[in-house]
C-alpha cells in the first residue's frame, strides 16, 4: 500500500492535471483516466462520436474513437472506427491520456513509459476535441491552426469524406476480437492504383484488383498521381485512378463506415442510428475465397452464398492451429525425393494460385508428371487445357498456397503424396472470424525504487508486522478462527475472480428468505432479490450440488470472463457448505416466454426481429469466439431475458455445459440429456454425437414460436396430425403452410398486426426451418445465421 500510494503520488506530483468527465474537448494541463474510462469520454457536439478508453483485453485498453452507442452501453468492436495504441495497450490501472502543456499528447502506461504520442509541440493555448465526423482534432484555440488530426493516420476505417492519400493506408484488425495488424492493406502503390495486398508471416501478393490484370484492363487509370480516395456522406467512392462504386443504398443519409476487414475484405457499413444495426452495403470481393491466404497454406476454401465459406486441409494435411487458419495446414508426412514413392491425387475444379516453380505451354500429362518427381521441392502440379490457345498448360507447384475450389476452374489440381497411405479424409472448419478471442494481459509495471526508500519500506513492513503480530496474539483470545484450508481457498478465488462472493445469509435477507421466486427449471429456482447496495438481482439458487467447491469457483471463473452485450450480467456467487448461488442482473422485462403468453403482448415485429438477431449473436460468440467453447444445451423462451429496451440477455450458460470442452463432439461428455421437451435437438434422443448444432436446432424452434406465437410444447396444433419422435407438431405445421400461397399471414402471431417486413419474415421462416433440420450438417453455424439476418437488414 505504500508503494502504490508513493507512486501515484509521483505520477501526479510530474503531472498536476485536473481530472475531466464527459467532455466536448480537452485542454492543455487535462487529462483522461483509464480506471474511469466510462465516464472520462470525449463526445462530438451531438454525440455521434465518443473517443477515451476500450477495453480490448483482460486489463488492457487502447485509446479509441467509436461510434457512440446506446446509454450505457459498452463499446461495440464493430463501433470502433480508431485506434492510438492497437499494438500497444495500456494497463487498466494508473493509465492517462494527457494533454501536455507543451502541446504533444501523450498516451501514458501505468509503468509510466508511453506508448503513443502525437509529437506534436505549441506555446498557444489549445484544445484536443472530436468533430461530429469521427474526426479527432488538436488545434489552436486562436487562429484555428490544426497540429495533429486522427484522420491522417488512419487504421483499418475511412469515415465519409476522409481521404485515403499516398501517405496513409488502411490495415486490417487481426480479426474481429484481436484490433492488433493484421495481413490485410489498402492503399495507393507506385503505379497510382489503389489496391489491396495479403502481407502474411510468410509470404506477401496482391489479390486486388486481379494480378493478371493490367491496369487499363482493370478499369484503372495510372496517370493521375494525386493518389486520393473518399466515400462521401450519400455513400458513393471515388478514387483519382477511375475507380468509382456506389453503395447498394446510395443517396440515403445515414451512417457510415468502409472497414478493411479482418478477412481481408473491404465492406462499407451503413446504419439508419445508433439504435440500429449495421449492415453491409456494399463489399468489394464477392468470392472470399479468392482473397490470398484467407485459409493458410496447404488448404482449400469452398464458397457457398449461404453457408458462408469454408476452411479445409489438403488431403495429408492437418491443421497447425484450431483457433487461427491463417498458419494454415502441415503435412502429416515427410516428403521424399524417391520418384518410386510418390503418387499424385487428383483435384477436380481444385485451383492453386501462385507460386509456380516451371510453367511449360504445350505439355503432355507425362511431361508436367515427370517434371514435379524430378523436383524434390515440387508438392503438386496443375494441368489445363487453354481454350483459346488449344494446349495444354503445366504448372508445378513448390507452395501449395492460396488454394480453393470454383466451379469456373476448368484445370485439374495433381497432389504429390506417398505412396500407401489413405489421405482422403480431410479436417475441415467453417470459418466467419478466422482468429479466436485473443485476451491481452498487462500487468502493473512498477518502476526501480532507491536503495533509501527500499530501506523505508522494509522498517514499515516490519513494524507494521510487530503491530499485526500483537493484535492477533489478542483477538486469539477474543475469537475462534475459520479453518486455514478454507480461508485460504476463499482468499485465492476471491482473487482469480471478478465478482463479489456473497454469504449465505446475505442472499437469505435479499431474498426475504427466498420466498420472491421468479422463476424456475430443471438447473435451480430463481428468485427476487435486494442487494445491500440497493440493486435488484435475480438470485438462482441451483438444486443441491455434489460438485466440489474448487469445481464450481473454477467454472465460475470461466463464466466470469464472458462478456458480450446479449449475456445476462453475473455479479457474484455463493459457495457455503451445500448451497450454491449465482447472483444475475435482474431485467425488468421478464422473459420471453411470458411477453409471448402475455395477453399484453407488447412484442412488436421489430421487437421479434431483434431478439432473433441478438439471440444469434450471443449463442455464435459462445460457440466460436470464445476461448472456452460453450454449448448452452437448453435454449427457450424462459431463458431469453429482455432488458429495458426489450434486447435480449441469454441467462443459464456455462456450468454443466463446460465439462470436457476439448471434446466436444463427443456425446460421452454429457452423462444425461440435456434441454426441455419440444426444443430438443434429434440428437439427444438418437444418442448422436453433441455438437453445437444442438443449439441451433433450438434457437430455430424459438424462432419459430416467435413468428407463430405456438409453443411447441403445445399438445395440438390444428391441420396436423400425430406428435412426430422429437420436434412437435409446429415444424411440421409451419412446412406445410409454407407450401401454400399466402402463407406468410397463415402463420403468423395475430399479436404482431400487419405492420411487418414481409420479405424479412420470409428470410426469418427459411433461416429457422434450416436451423431444425433433422441432419445436423445441413444446419447451419450461428455466425452464419447472423450473417443471413444482417444482410436483409
Amino acid at each position: 500500500m505504500v508503494f502504490k500510494i508513493s507512486h501515484i503520488f509521483l505520477i501526479f506530483f510530474l503531472f498536476p492535471f485536473q481530472c475531466s468527465s464527459h467532455l466536448s474537448s480537452l485542454k492543455k494541463g487535462s487529462s483522461l483516466s483509464v480506471e474511469k474510462h466510462a465516464e472520462d469520454v470525449i463526445v462530438s457536439s451531438k454525440g455521434t462520436f465518443s473517443a477515451g478508453f476500450y477495453q480490448v483485453g483482460n486489463n488492457s485498453f487502447s485509446f479509441a474513437i467509436w461510434f457512440t452507442e446506446m446509454q450505457n452501453q459498452t463499446p461495440n468492436p464493430a463501433n470502433i472506427v480508431w485506434m492510438a495504441n492497437r499494438e500497444q495497450p495500456v494497463n487498466g490501472k494508473l493509465s492517462k491520456l494527457f494533454l501536455l502543456n507543451n502541446g504533444n499528447i501523450l498516451l501514458l502506461d501505468a509503468g509510466q513509459h508511453y506508448t503513443w504520442s502525437s509529437n506534436t509541440a505549441s506555446d498557444a493555448p489549445l484544445e484536443l476535441y472530436l468533430k461530429e465526423d469521427g474526426n479527432l482534432v488538436l488545434r489552436e484555440l486562436q487562429g484555428s491552426t490544426i497540429l495533429w488530426q486522427s484522420y491522417d493516420f488512419p487504421t483499418n476505417t475511412l469515415l465519409p469524406n476522409q481521404p485515403l492519400t499516398r501517405y496513409t493506408k488502411l490495415v486490417s484488425s487481426r480479426s474481429q476480437s484481436n484490433h492488433s495488424s493484421g495481413f490485410y492493406k489498402c492503399f495507393f502503390d507506385d503505379n497510382n492504383i489503389i489496391r489491396l495486398d495479403y502481407d502474411g508471416p510468410d509470404v506477401s501478393s496482391t489479390y486486388w484488383p486481379p494480378p493478371w490484370l493490367l491496369s487499363w484492363e482493370a478499369g484503372r487509370f495510372n496517370y493521375n498521381s494525386s493518389r486520393i480516395a473518399f466515400l462521401d456522406s450519400l455513400g458513393k467512392f471515388i478514387s483519382s485512378d477511375n475507380y468509382t462504386f456506389s453503395t447498394y443504398d446510395y443517396g440515403m443519409v445515414m451512417q457510415r463506415r468502409l472497414s478493411m476487414d479482418s478477412d481481408g475484405n473491404i465492406r462499407v457499413y451503413s446504419r439508419k442510428n445508433l439504435s440500429k444495426n449495421w449492415y453491409v452495403s456494399w463489399q468489394v470481393v464477392h468470392d472470399p475465397c479468392t482473397i490470398h491466404g484467407i485459409c493458410g497454406a496447404n488448404s482449400s476454401c469452398i464458397y457457398d452464398p449461404n453457408m458462408g465459406k469454408k476452411c479445409s486441409c489438403l488431403p495429408g494435411y492437418k491443421v497447425k492451429n484450431h483457433s487461427d487458419w491463417s498458419y494454415g495446414c502441415e503435412p502429416l508426412f515427410d516428403f521424399t525425393c524417391n520418384r518410386s514413392e510418390s503418387t499424385f491425387l487428383k483435384l477436380q475444379g481444385f485451383e492453386l494460385f501462385g507460386y509456380d516453380n516451371n510453367f511449360v505451354q504445350n505439355s503432355t500429362y507425362k511431361i508436367c508428371e515427370t517434371s514435379c518427381l524430378q523436383d524434390c521441392n515440387c508438392k503438386g502440379f496443375q494441368y489445363t487445357y487453354a481454350e483459346d490457345k488449344g494446349i495444354f498448360q503445366c504448372f508445378t507447384k513448390i507452395q501449395l498456397l492460396n488454394g480453393r475450389y470454383s466451379p469456373s476452374f476448368q484445370g485439374i489440381t495433381y497432389l504429390r503424396l506417398p505412396k500407401g497411405n489413405n489421405f482422403y479424409k480431410q479436417e475441415s472448419m467453417s470459418v466467419k472470424d478466422h482468429v479466436s478471442l485473443v485476451h491481452l494481459h498487462k500487468d502493473y509495471a512498477r518502476k526501480q525504487t532507491s536503495h533509501l526508500f527500499r530501506l523505508f519500506l522494509w522498517l514499515t513492513i516490519v513494524v507494521g508486522g510487530l503491530e499485526l503480530v500483537c493484535f492477533l496474539m489478542v483477538c486469539g483470545f477474543l475469537i475462534k478462527t475459520r479453518k486455514n484450508s478454507s480461508a485460504n481457498q476463499h482468499s485465492y478465488h476471491l482473487t482469480l475472480l471478478g465478482f463479489r462472493r456473497y454469504t449465505y445469509s446475505e442472499l437469505k435477507v435479499a431474498t426475504k428468505n427466498f420466498s420472491n421466486e421468479i422463476g424456475r427449471g430443471g438447473g435451480g429456482v430463481v428468485y427476487r432479490g435486494t442487494l445491500p447496495d440497493q440493486r435488484d438481482a435475480a438470485i438462482k439458487r441451483l438444486n443441491e450440488a455434489k460438485q466440489g467447491e474448487g469445481e464450481f469457483l473454477a467454472e465460475v471463473s470461466i463464466i466470469e470472463k464472458l462478456n458480450h452485450m446479449n449475456l445476462i450480467e453475473m455479479w457474484g456467487y455463493c459457495v457455503e457448505g451445500k448451497h450454491r448461488i449465482l447472483v444475475y442482473e435482474y431485467m425488468e422485462n421478464g422473459s420471453l416466454a411470458e411477453n409471448l403468453s402475455s395477453k399484453t403482448n407488447t412484442l412488436d415485429w421489430t421487437k421479434r426481429y431483434d431478439i432473433a438477431l441478438g439471440t444469434a449473436r450471443v449463442l455464435a460468440y459462445l460457440h466460436e469466439e470464445c476461448l472456452e467453447w460453450i454449448l448452452h444445451c437448453d435454449i427457450k423462451p424462459q431463458n431469453i431475458l429482455l432488458d429495458s429496451n426489450f434486447q435480449p440477455k441469454l441467462a443459464d450458460f456455462g456450468l454443466s455445459k463446460l465439462q470436457n470442452r476439448n471434446n466436444l463432439d463427443n456425446s460421452s461428455g454429457f452423462s444425461m440429456i440435456r434441454g426441455t421437451r419440444g426444443y430438443m435437438a434429434p440428437e439427444w434422443i438418437f444418442n448422436l454425437p453433441i455438437t453445437s448444432k444442438v443449439d441451433v436446432y433450438s434457437y430455430g424452434v424459438v424462432v419459430l414460436e416467435m413468428i407463430t406465437g405456438k409453443s411447441p410444447t403445445m399438445m395440438n396444433i390444428e391441420g396436423v396430425d400425430g406428435e412426430g419422435t422429437y420436434n412437435g407438431r409446429l415444424i411440421t405445421w409451419v412446412r406445410e403452410k409454407k407450401r401454400s400461397t399466402c402463407w406468410v399471414e397463415q402463420i403468423l402471431d395475430p399479436a404482431i398486426g400487419n405492420n411487418y417486413d414481409l420479405s424479412k419474415m420470409e428470410i426469418l421462416v427459411r433461416v429457422a426451418l434450416d436451423c431444425v433440420e433433422e441432419d445436423r450438417d445441413i444446419r447451419p453455424t450461428m455466425s452464419q445465421v447472423v450473417e443471413m439476418l444482417q444482410s436483409c437488414e
